[in-house]
């Protein structure tokens, strides 16, 4: 069956690969699965067409035959339990990746978002110049921790999983705001996410959508 995902069809990063589809082609590109992409403009995604796949109106979506999926986090966790690649064999060392994926979705991008938010709709407040402190102080703290618990290692339990896969995903979102540098280990870390051929094939995908332009073999 194939295996068919939603993206913008002019994603607002330009292709940077901040968009939550790449999350998703990251993960099919591991475990070397085809797949197609549906773009959609910002009109259709509140349409009902696409309301009936994600009831929030949002992308990425996943179908595969009668399955429908949303939301990130579900989707890459589907692929890894359905695919080999992703999360390791042993059960506790499964159950390990998957907390990660959670802690990344659930614990460290939320401080992040909140700083994108207020950095790209929030700067013409007049409390911005006092806001921002608070909330880059609350980035800090969360990378501190992770900072702390990765160390010198190279992923987060042992080999790559969709745990890395999704915490790299998250920690890319603060590339321009200079706050990951503060952190060597951590921008190590994302460099070696980045550095995956399948996320160079994933990132490469998703530019050519923006740029129009074929992406090249990896």
């Amino acid at each position: 069956m194939t295996i068919t995902i939603t993206a913008f069809e002019r994603s607002p990063d330009g292709g940077k690969g901040l968009a939550r589809d790449t999350r998703v082609r990251w993960a099919l590109e591991e475990v070397r699965q085809p797949y197609e992409v549906r773009l959609v403009s910002f009109r259709a995604m509140k349409e009902p067409a696409h309301l009936a796949l994600h009831p929030f109106g949002q992308i990425p979506t996943y179908e595969e035959g009668d399955l429908a999926l949303f939301e990130t986090g579900s989707i890459v966790l589907h692929i890894a339990e359905r695919h080999a690649g992703l999360l390791p064999d042993d059960a506790n060392a499964r159950a390990r990746a998957i907390t990660w994926m959670f802690a990344a979705v659930n614990t460290v991008e939320p401080p992040i978002l909140e700083l994108a938010t207020a950095t790209l709709l929030e700067s013409d407040k007049p409390w911005y110049a006092a806001r921002l402190p608070l909330v880059e102080d609350r980035v800090r703290d969360r990378l501190n921790q992770l900072s702390a618990r990765l160390g010198d290692a190279d992923w987060l339990d042992g080999a790559f999983t969709a745990g890395d896969l999704m915490m790299v995903s998250v920690l890319l979102r603060l590339r321009s705001s200079g706050i990951l540098d503060e952190f060597p280990n951590l921008a190590a870390y994302v460099t070696r996410g980045e550095a995956r051929p399948a996320y160079k094939r994933a990132f490469a995908a998703q530019l050519a959508v923006n740029t129009g332009k074929p992406p090249t073999g990896q």
